[in-house]
């Protein structure tokens, strides 16, 4: 009675066991097999038991795993064997793949048999091979890249380094791999580094930055960094993936296009100088060829005269006010500018100027003095260009209409007007120097320049909407006290 319970607890046991299990004796005939390896190899137990092990595992298999000499030797020995890998297909199934270890088991009386035991990892050798595909083509794309891509640890030690770095910098994985990234960037910019790399421990956004990486030849090259925290499965930030594009080409063509736009200024300013002092440069010349003929007529003479000189004031004025617009004051004593009295006596001004053209001043102030600091002459020359603008927008009457108001940080100044307005097209060009809307003759092109100019020098801006159907309007902003 003891013997069949301990039969049945014997297989049972070996039933419960997840992997599969074979026991053979010292001839490699099979002894016992488990519910696991007679399910997984498709097989009975009548067809299986007291059989060679040849007739149940392929001769094929046996012959490359050497697993019959294995069992002999530990059948001997009595040292058992462990993590030997083979691979197994039983008839009409895909193949599988184990990892087996021989277990001796001595009894008294009875001959040595030997247990194999039969882990099953074909879903482990799959997934591992998934994993290390996956790894092979991130690997890929990241060298692929064109950009620098690296990795660096909390404590600032390079972890990962491209192949663009690589080629960039001249320096290899091998030789920057575990040194401080901070060492490859220019001792100038080292300490905007490390506070950027320790802010980013604790921050969980992006941020972006530019500093020269340090090339082999001692030489260094501008970078445009975007680094990222880096977070294991649990969402702790385990270091920065920083991305690196060379911005030694895009700087290159950056000066090439400035360099193109002074040309272009300055050849629209030349041809704007060219055209503004040639016209009373022609008269001043005209008249002085009368003066040189004899038995000249004393009024014609002195209207000559009159000729040049009001020529040679307009020229001196152009002048002016291009070095005025070129070379704005560099004073560095502004004062407290008391901003609606100024605006009240430039209006007072252009008092007659309105009425005869029949143009209503509308005034719309917060009611309080608002105080900026500044030049009042400077002041009032750009309310006064802005004023008479808009009088000239109204050549059959309108309304002006000189809005103030304030923020906490900033004062507005808005001058509308109801006029012809802006086409479209002339209002990205309004305050270039010599660009004007006005009738040949009546204006140099350099009003709003100097005005977008003396803004500028009390560090605010200016900025201009308009629109034929209902006017222009002009927005200054400047910094409150």
């Amino acid at each position: 009675m003891d013997n069949d319970y301990n039969s049945l607890f014997y297989h049972a046991l070996l039933d419960a066991i997840q992997a599969s299990v074979l026991v053979v004796d010292d001839k490699l005939r099979i002894q016992s097999a488990n519910r696991n390896f007679l399910e997984k190899g498709r097989r009975s137990a009548s067809n299986t038991l007291g059989r060679p092990l040849a007739e149940v595992i392929p001769r094929v298999i046996l012959e490359n795993t050497d697993i019959e000499g294995r069992i002999q030797d530990v059948a001997k020995s009595g040292i058992p064997l462990h993590g030997q890998r083979m691979t197994y297909r039983a008839p009409g199934i895909p193949m599988r793949i184990y990892y087996y270890s021989l277990q001796p088991i001595n009894v008294a009386g009875h001959r040595p048999q030997i247990m194999i035991l039969l882990e099953d990892i074909t879903e482990q050798v799959r997934l591992s091979e998934e994993v290390r595909r996956v790894e092979r083509h991130l690997a890929s794309v990241v060298n692929s890249a064109s950009d620098m891509v690296l990795s660096i640890d909390i404590e600032g030690r390079i972890l990962t380094w491209n192949l663009a770095a690589e080629q960039l910098t001249g320096f290899n994985f091998f030789s920057v791999k575990n040194t401080q990234f901070l060492e490859r960037c220019a001792e100038t910019h080292q300490s905007d580094v490390r506070k950027m790399l320790a802010e980013m421990l604790t921050e969980d956004s992006s941020r972006t930055a530019e500093w020269p990486l340090i090339k082999t030849n001692g030489s260094s090259i501008l970078v445009s960094w975007v680094l990222s925290p880096m977070k294991d499965d649990h969402g702790k930030t385990i270091g920065v993936v920083a991305v690196g594009r060379d911005l030694t080409e895009q700087k290159k063509m950056e000066l090439q296009l400035r360099q193109s736009q002074k040309l272009a200024a300055l050849g629209v300013m030349a041809g704007g100088i060219a055209h503004e002092i040639r016209n009373p440069l022609a008269v001043c010349s005209s008249a002085a060829q009368f003066l040189l003929e004899d038995n000249l007529e004393e009024t014609f003479r002195k209207e000559c005269a009159h000729k040049i000189c009001v020529g040679i004031q307009r020229t001196s004025a152009i002048i002016e006010n291009l070095l005025r617009f070129a070379r704005p004051s560099t004073k560095t004593d502004m004062a407290e500018v008391a901003l609606v009295e100024v605006i009240h006596q430039t209006l007072t001004l252009i008092e007659n100027e309105s009425r005869l053209k029949k143009i209503a001043v509308n005034k719309q102030f917060d009611g309080k003095e608002i105080m900026v600091r500044g030049e009042p002459t400077l002041l009032q020359q750009v309310f006064m260009n802005l004023f008479l603008n808009a009088i000239n927008a109204m050549p059959n009457g309108g309304e002006l209409t000189i809005r103030v108001f304030q923020s906490d940080t900033e004062v507005f100044i808005e001058v509308s007007d109801n006029g012809i307005g802006i086409p479209s097209n002339m209002l990205e060009r309004v305050f270039d120097p010599f660009h004007t809307t006005s009738v040949v003759g009546e204006g140099t092109g350099l009003g709003l320049s100097i005005c977008y100019s003396i803004v500028r020098q009390h560090l605010g801006s200016i900025d201009v909407d308009s629109s034929p159907d209902w006017g222009s309007r002009f927005t200054i902003r400047l910094p409150k006290l």
